[in-house]
């Protein structure tokens, strides 16, 4: 009887989580009102040159993440004035929770990443975002390479490893607004082994003549490729595109 009890409760909560998983996707792509996304600075390494940094973040910083991904959607024909809201939130001083190995460990950490980014997107007098997006700013004084980034739908949750470095801000953004995407359903456009963007849908021109060098980088691809075996990261969002297959994922294009 219990072990009946045990699978029914079980099998009630997956139940619930494929209803949660389905209904953010649906609300999250409708594109019939702003989606609002956060964005929650956080001092990896509790350093005092990345808590200087993160006092001096302000809007105006991440303001070309909205605009590209605005200036994206209406060149894909979505109709409404403002598509994403993307806000930077007060700084968090909760670390998220470290990414584990196998099977196991990954649906473990996305668990806890789904009660973490609860419990660290509430700030008092303003609205909760739909998607959060903590940022991990690292010191590039003593940090040459940061940890891989990552986007899930699966919570609508991204967790970015950037550079508290001004200069940086470009490319820091480039990589926010990847896991956005990710978070709204788009897939990796590159090969993992060697990174190179996939031809056609990793590149922002495949019909491009000649092919190489392209000039924009399909933002799901992360680089855009100077020759059939070398490839480029973009410096900034005015470099990046959101390609067609990319478009047809969030649900701004019915068909290709």
């Amino acid at each position: 009887m219990w072990r009946n009890v045990r699978i029914a409760i079980l099998l009630f909560i997956m139940a619930l989580a494929a209803y949660s998983n389905w209904f953010d996707r649906l609300k999250t792509t409708d594109w019939d009102e702003t989606l609002w996304i956060g964005v929650f600075p956080i001092n990896a390494v509790g350093d005092a040159a990345t808590t200087r940094y993160i006092s001096s973040l302000s809007v105006d910083r991440v303001s070309d993440i909205e605009e590209f991904i605005n200036r994206e959607a209406r060149r894909h024909g979505i109709g409404i004035d403002r598509p994403v809201r993307v806000e930077l939130y007060p700084e968090v001083k909760e670390l998220p929770p470290t990414r584990g190995e196998g099977l196991l460990g990954t649906i473990s950490w996305s668990l806890k990443m789904r009660f973490y980014a609860r419990r660290n997107s509430r700030a008092p007098g303003r609205p909760p975002p739909s998607i959060r997006i903590f940022v991990q700013y690292h010191d590039p004084s003593f940090t040459r390479s940061v940890p891989h980034s990552v986007g899930m739908q699966k919570g609508l949750v991204g967790v970015v490893h950037a550079f508290a470095d001004r200069s940086l801000e470009p490319t820091n953004n480039v990589v926010i607004a990847h896991e956005i995407l990710h978070t709204l359903g788009a897939s990796d456009k590159y090969d993992p082994a060697t990174l190179a963007p996939l031809y056609p849908i990793g590149y922002a021109e495949p019909d491009l003549d000649p092919r190489y060098p392209q000039r924009l980088t399909e933002i799901m691809a992360g680089r855009y490729a100077t020759g059939p075996r070398t490839f480029e990261m973009p410096e900034s969002l005015a470099d990046s595109r959101v390609g067609n297959a990319t478009a047809l994922e969030i649900r701004w294009k019915k068909s290709l």
